[in-house]
């Protein structure tokens, strides 16, 4: 199955430019019938295409479809949106077209702001997060009477069945001496090696490099965004 690249906010943005522009209502193609939202658009993937190569499960749209609705033939037109859990399933049953233009404009302008704010707020945290490890020298495994993970700011005390990484370094190495097997330690191992261990969490944010001013010191990884971002549907009972 091809997996749709497009940017989820980008995707929801031209929509809405799409919306505002009257799109569907000048298009020739509506003419003769009832236009669809989203699948009418350039927002589907199939869009334009007679053959339409494309599967439901492939489109960006997906992210925003509850799980227990992503088998329905149509899966977009069950996305919520609004607080009264309605989609455009429902919507197509009772409004006129103006009306429902009017609700999945107002769903698209607060989904858009919500994404922005996700991820400003996530590029702040990896920002922050990036400032406080800079040059944070790693803990040794044994360097303390307790072994603890690398990370000086992470209290997790080691486990061997508690998951993570192991590394190791040589004092007069630059480079890193992974070895993600490790089953036993020294506090100083042959030839002087120092061995670090990073916790489960803290293995997800940060690794650990040579650095020759330093020495050991955590580099925090810049993971992309999550691939799913869905905002909080409240499903309440319309008044």
């Amino acid at each position: 199955m091809q997996h749709d690249e497009r940017d989820l906010l980008e995707v929801l943005k031209d929509e809405l430019q799409f919306l505002e522009k009257d799109g569907y209502n000048l298009s020739p193609t509506f003419s003769w019938r009832p236009f669809c939202i989203f699948e009418d658009s350039a927002t589907c993937p199939n869009y334009g295409l007679t053959d339409k190569p494309h599967s439901c499960d492939e489109c960006v749209l997906m992210k925003l479809v509850p799980q227990e609705r992503r088998r329905e033939r149509i899966p977009c037109r069950h996305i919520p949106l609004n607080a009264f859990g309605e989609t455009l399933e429902s919507l197509y049953r009772y409004d006129d077209q103006r009306e429902i233009e009017q609700t999945v404009t107002e769903w698209l302008r607060a989904t858009i702001r919500r994404l922005e704010q996700q991820r400003d707020a996530a590029k702040s945290e990896r920002t922050e997060l990036q400032g406080h490890s800079r040059n944070l020298k790693g803990t040794p495994l044994y360097q303390k009477q307790h072994p603890k993970c690398a990370n000086p700011a992470c209290p997790a005390e080691f486990h061997w069945t508690g998951g993570g990484r192991f590394l190791r370094f040589r004092p007069d190495s630059e480079a890193a001496k992974d070895d993600a097997h490790l089953t036993t330690d020294v506090p100083r191992g042959i030839h002087g090696v120092r061995h670090y261990w990073l916790c489960e969490r803290c293995s997800q944010a940060f690794t650990l490099v040579y650095d020759n001013e330093c020495g050991v010191v955590l580099k925090l990884l810049w993971p992309p965004l999550p691939a799913t971002e869905m905002p909080e549907a409240q499903n309440q009972p319309k008044a």
